[in-house]
């Protein structure tokens, strides 16, 4: 017997939205943790705060974060670090973490 008002089958739309979750890259666990950290070409922390060491993706970011968690020392765009300037040319068959994309190929 199945319980009031649920459906006994399947769309298709819901099973090509559970294959797609399953299959699709979204740049969590350790699969996005090089993504997270930064220490790959392709991550979207791309700056480093030299006070704290947090990676934030673009300027406006780290400026948020230096306004908010060290307000009493003014910030320089000069002394925040580019992470993807100090790693070496990555692999360009390499997959990059947190783009959209099948893993079934």
């Amino acid at each position: 017997m199945t319980g009031k008002a649920k459906p006994k089958k399947h769309t298709a739309k819901e099973i090509a939205a559970k294959a797609d979750a399953a299959t699709t890259n979204r740049g969590g666990g350790k699969a996005g943790l090089v993504d997270r950290t930064g220490l790959d070409k392709g991550g979207h922390a791309k700056f480093e705060c030299p006070h704290c060491k947090v990676t934030a993706p673009d300027v406006k970011s780290m400026q948020i974060h230096h306004d908010a968690r060290h307000p009493k020392i003014p910030f320089e765009e000069a002394k925040v670090t580019n992470l993807h300037a100090t790693v070496a040319v990555a692999e360009s068959s390499k997959p990059k973490p947190g783009i959209r994309g099948s893993l079934k190929k």
